[in-house]
């Protein structure tokens, strides 16, 4: 081929500018490939069989231990937190009814006080007292009359005798505790 042959070849119709065929006959002039040498294979023949052992291993070289961890402890959290709002939700119910139920209770409380207050017969107290205990009314020496405002009154008993008003006050505990 003649040198003005060559150079049509080589350059775009006459321009400085190569041609493509050109640069890359240029560029594997350039880069020199040495033959593969015994070394060689046998360190690819390692890395081969480093790969092929990871692979087994059926690890994951690329993910990190503790973005894994880091997940697997948020996945338990989110867990946690469905099983608690469920717990509460049944707390929250269960208070409802109880609340229910102690309403209902409550009055039915107040009208069974009512209805024990009505049963008590005072007359039958006092002579339950009177009869059985050896009680009697305090005489005039021994109640003492305080004036106060209009509106309160009080009595006072004085026995002289602080073991007897205790054994009366005891009783009429007993009495009111016996009805409840």
């Amino acid at each position: 081929m003649s040198g003005e042959a060559r150079a049509l070849n080589y350059y775009n119709y006459g321009t400085a500018a190569p041609t493509i065929k050109a640069m890359v006959e240029a560029e594997t002039r350039r880069i020199h490939v040495p033959p593969v040498t015994k070394d060689k294979t046998q360190e690819r023949v390692r890395r081969l069989e480093k790969v092929k052992a990871v692979a087994e291993a059926k690890t994951f070289p690329g993910i990190s231990v503790f973005a894994v961890l880091g997940t697997l402890f948020v996945s338990v959290l989110m867990i946690f937190v469905v099983l608690a709002q469920v717990n509460y939700n049944e707390t929250a119910g269960e208070a409802a009814k109880l609340n229910t139920q102690l309403i209902e209770l409550t009055e039915k409380h107040k009208a069974l006080e009512l209805a024990f207050e009505s049963v008590i017969d005072i007359k039958e107290v006092e002579r339950f007292a009177r009869d059985e205990l050896g009680m009697s009314r305090p005489n005039a020496e021994q109640v003492i009359v305080i004036s106060t405002t209009p509106r309160d009154t009080a009595m006072v008993v004085d026995s002289g005798e602080e073991r007897g008003m205790e054994g009366f006050g005891t009783f009429l505990r007993s009495l009111t505790e016996y009805f409840r």
